[in-house]
């Protein structure tokens, strides 16, 4: 078994912490590459007025808000998925399905088309989080293109934007493989990292078979439209992948290789080719990843889900209830933002359930530019009259929660996930 545990071990921007805030986080990080800390401009962005004192007192513990803030109202959300044709996958070991005993999640309704987990009782649909663990890129794409984040048609009707971390905040994986969560928590060592290591395993077969991470490893962009702008919109129906020569940077052309100039219009033109097929096979199998699976990975898939539900005390069913009731407000907003890479990120979201909730233009990877510069990002799409709430457990996201005037919610327990659903019930954020 070939294990690329660097690929999804957290990139850490390191920063220092300011005075008066409060990490509570366990999780051992590891390769964690520096990014130079960019200063906002000296005004907010945002305009906070006031904050419910009942809020602030209640949930002070877990959460950090700017000087001010102004409370916003509430209402239903939208989604999305196509149909698109994978090629069939490979049959590789078998593992029979074992389902383990989950708490209900109750007093939540589903998106329709979110897969379950085993043993779990909802009311309508799925629903599954997944987020995910970096490894700093070997190379970089050399050719750039203009970001276009392909915003919604709903997006200037938006009071409300949550930015969600992946790992140990919806999902626990990174810390399955460095062994922090079960020496916090109280598991088996063997039994956690096993549970990890099975799950990485598929989470790279996904991303190498069915989302071109062989080819886009070292071409890793922030969001799946960033080379948008170099697609000419040829039907890709018959198009062959495996034989038009693309390479990615380490590749390199030998004598009599039929590989493009690295960077050159052609050769962006195919990179582009490849992010325009993951975003449709995304979008076709968000709410189906099985479709993508042989039959015995989808039981592996599910028993591992079910196992890592059960050993992390339903972690994942405790953050979903607040990411669909975010999602079931008319004009709030979950994003991703995540310091794994693009396509091991999509693939973690695939794989534990989280397509419905996170539609693929509304994730962004931070490997290459950090959250603070992704934040930005985000600030210019859906413009400075939005609220924005930073939800997470590393240093990264709340040194640039601050830096961004973001009230910053931290995670590092159960305790601080209910708190978290509590608080949007109350309507405190």
């Amino acid at each position: 078994m070939i294990v690329r545990f660097g690929c999804l071990t957290s990139c850490i921007i390191v920063l220092h912490p300011q005075s008066g805030s409060c990490f509570t986080t366990s999780s051992v990080y590891t390769n964690n590459p520096t990014a130079t800390a960019v200063t906002t401009t000296a005004g907010t962005h945002q305009e906070f007025s006031s904050y419910n004192s009942l809020g602030q007192s209640q949930f002070s513990q877990y959460y950090v808000p700017p000087p001010s803030y102004l409370s916003a109202e509430l209402p239903s959300s939208d989604r999305d998925g196509a149909g698109v044709v994978a090629p069939g996958y490979p049959a590789i070991k078998t593992e029979g399905s074992a389902s383990a005993n989950l708490p209900d999640i109750t007093g939540v309704t589903l998106p329709t088309g979110v897969a379950l987990l085993a043993g779990m009782a909802l009311p309508t649909g799925e629903s599954d989080q997944d987020e995910t663990n970096r490894k700093n890129p070997p190379g970089k794409a050399k050719g750039k293109a203009k970001k276009s984040d392909g915003s919604q048609s709903t997006d200037n009707d938006l009071e409300r934007i949550f930015l969600w971390d992946l790992d140990e905040t919806i999902i626990i994986f990174h810390s399955l493989l460095t062994g922090s969560f079960a020496q916090k928590f109280g598991k088996d060592p063997a039994t956690v990292l096993n549970l990890g290591l099975q799950m990485e395993e598929l989470i790279f077969e996904l991303a190498d078979t069915h989302l071109f991470f062989n080819d886009l490893e070292e071409c890793d962009q922030v969001h799946v439209d960033d080379v948008a702008s170099d697609d000419n919109g040829q039907d890709l129906s018959n198009y062959s992948f495996s034989s038009d020569g693309f390479s990615g940077p380490s590749a390199g052309g030998g004598p009599g290789s039929t590989s493009t100039v690295q960077g050159g219009v052609e050769w962006m033109r195919k990179l582009a080719f490849r992010y325009r097929q993951l975003k449709e096979i995304y979008n076709g199998f968000k709410g189906n990843v099985g479709g993508l699976l042989s039959p015995m990975k989808r039981d592996l898939l599910l028993r591992l889900r079910s196992e890592i539900e059960t050993i992390t005390d339903a972690w994942l069913s405790t953050a979903l209830k607040s990411l669909l009731l975010i999602q079931s407000r008319g004009r709030c907003m979950n994003v991703l933002v995540t310091t794994t890479q693009l396509v091991p990120a999509l693939a973690k979201v695939l794989l534990y359930g989280l397509g419905d909730v996170f539609p693929i233009e509304n994730i962004y990877s931070a490997t290459k530019i950090g959250k603070e510069s992704c934040f930005e990002r985000i600030i210019s799409r859906f413009g400075n009259k939005v609220t924005y709430v930073v939800i997470g457990d590393g240093r990264d996201e709340e040194f640039a929660a601050k830096q961004h005037n973001m009230p910053f919610w931290r995670i590092s327990s159960h305790g601080d996930l209910i708190s978290l659903h509590q608080a949007l019930e109350l309507d405190f954020l």
